[in-house]
């Protein structure tokens, strides 16, 4: 049995601080549908992130498919966690990480049944419309990218991705998710989803909901998590008119968290188990978004995770452990 740690237990003990946020969502939906199974799942972005694990850690803006021992070994642990808990995680990788010369590690957590998505090749904005503003890493390396247009370079880094993918691990891509989030997903930018479904996705995590911004130092109150609650609302899968999916991710991230608002580790516990309950009390999805790279530095013990699976098992009546296929699959 998994011991519940002093922070997971302050978590636990305040989730009821979201139930007016929850209250809100319940008037705008309308009355909860009896018996709907919530589906969560954990996802982890396969990347290396700015300040971490040192503040003054930027150099990652250029290399941030080059995963480190620590990320790899944080990323196993996770998986490891969520299989022991009766689900699978779902991963996004950044295509250079299949240029380091062992990723024997990721083949084999893929053949445990976690599932391996597409992230791009070189972390790129797939919104850019300017080659500046594609990736930093062709700022600096212009040559890489001579001649091209910044559609091009976009629609090369999701192919290559994909193949990386294949070669590397023996298996497709399952899905994709956009480097950075954007509050209306892709519904401004039909080209995009048009070169996603040319190479074979059937749905995109692309959406990270707006909610007001974690402030440095300050610990969220009941007004902010009411807020991120009601924000689950909007992280609901849905079609595009197009026919593609897309599997809105749930706030907050570890990095909206940790970077932007420098938070404790029981803030965002408080934030993430509230934001859970809600959903699963809705019968919802929810999609936590985390990155090794940063987790595994502010969250060395695994409590985020062990507070999704606690939670989860907890309500087994109501919820179960999903991946992206899954909420995707939700979409009629």
């Amino acid at each position: 049995m998994t011991k519940t740690l002093p922070g997971r237990r302050a978590a636990l003990g305040t989730v009821a601080l979201g139930t007016c946020g929850l209250a809100a969502w319940r008037a705008s939906r309308g009355q909860e549908k009896t018996g709907s199974m919530a589906k969560v799942a954990v996802t982890l972005d396969l990347e290396m992130s700015r300040n971490f694990p040192r503040w003054e850690d930027t150099h990652w803006d250029y290399d941030k498919g080059n995963l480190d021992q620590p990320a790899k070994d944080y990323t196993v642990r996770v998986c490891d966690a969520v299989q022991k808990a009766g689900g699978k995680a779902h991963l996004f990788a950044v295509g250079r990480l299949f240029e380091q010369g062992d990723v024997e590690w990721l083949r084999l957590l893929s053949g445990r049944g976690h599932l391996v998505g597409n992230h791009t090749y070189d972390h790129v904005n797939v919104t850019a419309r300017r080659l500046e503003d594609v990736q930093y890493r062709f700022n600096r390396s212009p040559w890489l990218v001579e001649g091209k247009s910044a559609d091009r370079v976009i629609r090369e880094n999701i192919r290559l991705a994909g193949v990386a993918i294949e070669t590397r691990l023996g298996t497709r891509a399952a899905g994709f998710r956009t480097p950075g989030g954007f509050a209306d997903g892709l519904a401004d930018r039909p080209d995009v989803r048009a070169w996603l479904k040319e190479s074979g996705h059937t749905w995109v995590s692309a959406k990270y909901p707006a909610h007001p911004a974690a402030k440095a130092g300050l610990e969220p109150d009941r007004a902010f998590l009411r807020l991120l609650v009601e924000a689950q609302e909007k992280a609901q899968p849905f079609r595009y008119p197009d026919g593609l999916i897309e599997v809105p991710m749930s706030p907050i991230s570890d990095i909206g968290a940790f970077r932007t608002g420098r938070w404790k580790l029981e803030w965002f516990l408080r934030a993430i188990g509230t934001c859970l309950e809600a959903v699963i009390e809705k019968g919802g999805c929810f999609d936590f978004l985390a990155h090794p790279s940063c987790l595994g530095v502010v969250d060395p013990r695994l409590e985020t995770v062990h507070l999704i699976t606690e939670t989860v098992a907890r309500n087994s009546h109501r919820a179960k452990l999903c991946t992206l296929d899954e909420l995707a699959a939700t979409v009629v």
